[in-house]
């Protein structure tokens, strides 16, 4: 069971350490840390994702001071934050690998997520301004002893349009990007500020019919 969670949830990230290192918690005598790492596009854009490690993997690391690339192997955790009022979705990369490359090679594809799970509330279709294509889905995706991870998505174009049929309650395998996205929000005060978001951009999503009838779909975009 706790390999068939794990598999369901995996991230591959290599990036430069973007700072914000800092202590997070501590469980069972374990203490874990927080950071942001850099990841590039393959435009001139790039990444700021959120990193949770254990202490045990960046010990004698020197993480503040890395100028190297850092792999990082894990999965893309949620939990519930009370922030200015009201609970709020925090998203993060657990780290459970991490490592120092020592060469710059270029990495082909830096930043690589696949999720296994559930469809948890109505897919939601739109179009932007420009016409294009957009539909928001929220998966949650089972981890060991009983928990679960929310996990924000988007689809795009013809996944777009593909999604927006889907209902709650059904399987689907993702595979994608961990992207960061600022947008503004006002305050009740009339005052502006600026947020990041951060979801997995999908590339590639399969519906799983778990009835074992040949109705599956498989859509790239």
């Amino acid at each position: 069971m706790t390999q068939r969670a794990t598999d369901a949830n995996a991230v591959y990230v290599v990036g430069k350490y973007y700072g914000g290192f800092e202590f997070s918690h501590k469980v069972y005598g374990e203490g874990f840390y927080t950071f942001k790492l850099i990841v590039p596009r393959l435009s001139d854009y790039s990444d700021i994702l959120p990193v949770t490690v254990s202490e045990r993997l960046i010990y004698g690391v020197g993480l503040e001071s890395c100028k190297q690339n850092i792999k990082i192997e894990g999965q893309l955790r949620s939990y519930n934050k009370f922030v200015d009022g009201s609970n709020r979705l925090i998203l993060t990369i657990f780290a459970r690998e991490l490592s120092i490359l020592e060469d710059e090679e270029e990495v082909k594809n830096p930043n690589q997520i696949a999720l296994d799970g559930y469809i948890c509330k109505n897919p939601l279709y739109r179009t932007t301004p420009f016409g294009r294509e957009i539909t928001d889905i929220l998966v949650a995706v089972n981890r060991p002893y009983g928990k679960s991870d929310y996990i924000p998505c988007i689809a795009w174009g013809r996944n777009a349009r593909f999604s927006e049929k889907l209902k709650v309650g059904d399987r689907i395998k993702i595979w994608g990007r961990i992207q960061s996205r600022e947008y503004q929000k006002r305050q009740f005060s009339g005052e502006v500020i600026n947020k990041t978001a951060y979801e997995v951009s999908i590339t590639k999503m399969e519906r799983i019919n778990e009835n074992n009838r040949d109705n599956n779909t498989t859509m790239s975009d």
